[in-house]
């Protein structure tokens, strides 16, 4: 997929604000709106844009534990573990990492039981060698919309 200087701003200007209409898209980067509904047709089709959500304040929804926490496991599960892992829902993501262990996560929870209640399921999933839990004190930034 070409990613050109067109794409690129439009994009960006997705990252700012999903809701917008093509027809707003293509008034602020002065192209016609068949142009910008075939463009996002073929990003869409190319994988690159996969959906379009809202950002939410997770402590405003009560979520005010934030958790990093590595996983190591034994050789050859980490991929099945990994889509485990993958499927709670208070798991916001899962990463196949370098270092001392095989998977990082980071994951919302409401409170410290519910917290609890994952690293002791998690410890005890077959496979599972050893969890290390780490707890964000503060939020400096979260965003991963980038270009």
């Amino acid at each position: 997929m070409d990613l050109d200087e067109t794409n690129t701003k439009i994009l960006k200007h997705l990252l700012v604000d999903a809701r917008q209409s093509s027809r707003q898209l293509a008034y602020k980067l002065g192209i016609s709106t068949v142009t910008i509904i075939s463009r996002l047709r073929k990003l869409e089709q190319g994988k690159i844009i996969k959906g379009y959500s809202a950002r939410l304040d997770h402590e405003m929804l009560g979520y005010d534990i934030t958790a990093i926490i590595e996983v190591t496991t034994t050789k050859g599960k980490m991929l099945e573990i990994e889509r485990e892992i993958a499927e709670n829902e208070n798991v916001c993501a899962v990463y196949d990492i370098t270092g001392h262990a095989d998977i990082l996560l980071v994951g919302k929870f409401k409170s410290r039981d519910l917290l609890s209640g994952f690293v002791k399921k998690l410890s005890a999933t077959p496979n599972v060698e050893n969890t290390v839990t780490h707890i964000a004190l503060n939020t400096i930034k979260e965003d991963f919309r980038l270009l």
